[in-house]
């Protein structure tokens, strides 16, 4: 046990002394040390309940036979940090929380960790944490929120309060509508009801092998997410008397299968942005053309909220993450898992309980998975696009340039009226350095969608986009204006070109008018001079390459 570095020998009497100063007993020190890594908090919904889910962790790890510790890791509600300053913390938070994970378990030669996260950027960042530091590991996400109601029909977040406010500005709702869904859109604990950033990690992991079946689906107020949780602390103590550690399950076959699983249920298009980071974290490389390769042969199978109609909890109910493999099992790869099972053993014990929710791959919602990776002239290192939420109508759109430098700009255009049919609004210098933070842009996507445009408007960035936005919405252009991409250089009036089905995104601009503009491009001064975000501008790397801290 590397817990022995802290407490056995002679000169370890002192940090002995220290240890039995917590409280632990005597007959407790020979025991494995489990860091429990909790992301509790009070203003995430995602996280409120995550007390209750504590205690059952704690239970399950001592059942087993080990010793835990709990230590605090903080978190960002994306929703409460959107639209405005906070937003540029979001990302660079992944980075922090990675960091926070490794130094407490390293400083203290902890045996194992149970990692308890639901949303979006801590558990990218508690994945990164454990490929990094190797050694026995668990993830616990704490469950996605129940469906809010009103008058007879199943409220989310996006669709009825981001989108909402758009409708409000076009006078399609009234203001008592508006206030009811404000107090009903979001009924309590747990992450955002569709398959959005949060959820659609917490799929990801359940499918990389690094959390227990039915973890990722089952919601966060039920008895079996704690029951999950009881298993998972149980499960942990196994891993480190059978030294189970994280790169052993975090394979690049693992990385695939969870790919095809993101791309058949419709996923966040973050996940091309963690991913890649877990992965670089696991030592695996994971470049972009991998999710379009498996874009191409995987079928979008969950027809999930915010681009089709099916809640987290229908997907919980018709049978999961199992049932979802269960599906694609033909073109899984063998992996092990933290339950001990092989993936291909959890998809044969799987059963599907809805064959609309979770349906045959002979008889998908599209025959491609729901990411696409674009490329062109504005676009050479690749942008990124969830097709799957995208009409039939705007897969393939030619329209005009209205440019805007921040995202403040491009929202006050779109909530003025100043966008129309035929537009294509280009927010830059929001990426990874030129925001910096990479914000997303779902206030604006949901405007643009909340007035009736989303079929005659697209949206292009070098941010990024919250899992809950929908329709012709490009982000990730990388390089990014800040690092002088293209995308710097687009004018109003020129006209762009994109064709989904094809992988294409091109401003109709000669080679040699985009050279001499670049030309002439001189990089604008950097809106943050000082603190955390000053530093991570400076070292954050590409969106194309997970935006890593190089």
């Amino acid at each position: 046990m590397r817990s022995k570095t802290i407490k056995t020998g002679l000169e370890r009497m002192p940090h002995r002394a220290l240890l039995y100063a917590t409280g632990i007993p005597k007959s407790e020190m020979n025991k494995p040390f489990i860091g429990v890594a909790t992301s509790f908090t009070d203003i995430i919904p995602g996280h409120i309940g995550m007390r209750d889910l504590e205690r059952f962790i704690e239970k399950g790890v001592h059942t087993g036979g080990g010793y835990p510790f709990f230590f605090g890791i903080p978190g960002i509600c994306d929703g409460i940090a959107m639209g405005h300053k906070g937003m540029r913390y979001s990302l660079p938070s992944r980075e922090l929380i990675a960091d926070m994970v490794e130094t407490i378990a390293e400083a203290h030669q902890l045996d194992g960790l149970v990692l308890l996260t639901n949303c979006d950027k801590i558990t990218p960042g508690m994945l990164m944490a454990a490929a990094r530091l190797n050694i026995p590991s668990i993830v616990v996400t704490a469950g996605p929120m129940l469906s809010g109601h009103y008058r007879g029909r199943r409220l989310n977040l996006t669709s009825d309060t981001f989108e909402a406010v758009g409708k409000y500005k076009k006078g399609l709702i009234k203001d008592a509508e508006l206030q009811a869904l404000e107090m009903c859109a979001c009924p309590g604990a747990g992450s955002c009801q569709g398959m959005y950033t949060a959820n659609t990690m917490a799929c990801v992991t359940e499918s990389l092998g690094m959390s227990l079946p039915g973890c990722a689906t089952s919601p966060a107020v039920l008895a079996h997410k704690k029951r999950i949780a009881f298993e998972s602390g149980m499960s942990i103590v196994k891993a480190v008397k059978k030294n189970i550690t994280p790169r052993k399950i975090m394979t690049d076959k693992a990385f695939r299968n969870a790919i095809m699983v993101d791309l058949a249920l419709g996923g966040s298009t973050n996940t091309v942005l963690h991913i890649p980071a877990i992965a670089h974290d696991a030592e695996i490389a994971l470049p972009l053309e991998v999710f379009d390769e498996l874009s191409r042969k995987t079928p979008h199978i969950a027809n999930m909220i915010p681009g089709g109609r099916h809640y987290m909890e229908d997907l919980d109910y018709a049978g999961g993450i199992p049932a979802v493999l269960k599906r694609l099992k033909d073109m899984l790869n063998s992996n092990p898992t933290v339950s001990g099972k092989n993936i291909l053993e959890i998809t044969d014990e799987a059963d599907i309980m809805d064959e609309d929710v979770i349906r045959s791959t002979g008889n998908a919602y599209h025959k491609e998975g729901g990411i696409a990776i674009l490329k062109g002239n504005i676009a050479p290192q690749g942008a990124v696009v969830k097709q799957t939420a995208v009409s039939k109508n705007m897969m393939k759109f030619e329209g005009t340039v209205k440019a805007f430098d921040s995202e403040e700009a491009g929202m006050k255009a779109i909530m003025g009226g100043n966008i129309k049919a035929g537009d294509v609004v280009v927010i830059r210098y929001e990426g990874p350095k030129g925001g910096p933070g990479m914000r997303e842009m779902l206030s604006p996507t949901s405007a643009i969608a909340g007035m009736g445009l989303s079929e005659s408007v697209a949206l292009i960035t070098d941010g990024r986009f919250s899992g809950g936005t929908r329709g012709p919405c490009i982000g990730h252009v990388s390089p990014e204006a800040m690092e002088g991409g293209p995308i710097a250089i687009l004018k109003n009036g020129d006209r762009i070109r994109i064709d989904i089905p094809k992988r294409k995104i091109e401003a109709l601009i000669s080679d040699e008018e985009i050279e001499k503009r670049l030309s002439q491009w001189k990089r604008p001064k950097p809106k943050i001079k000082k603190g955390y975000l000053s530093r991570y501008a400076k070292l954050v790397s590409s969106a194309g390459n997970g935006a890593i801290m190089e």
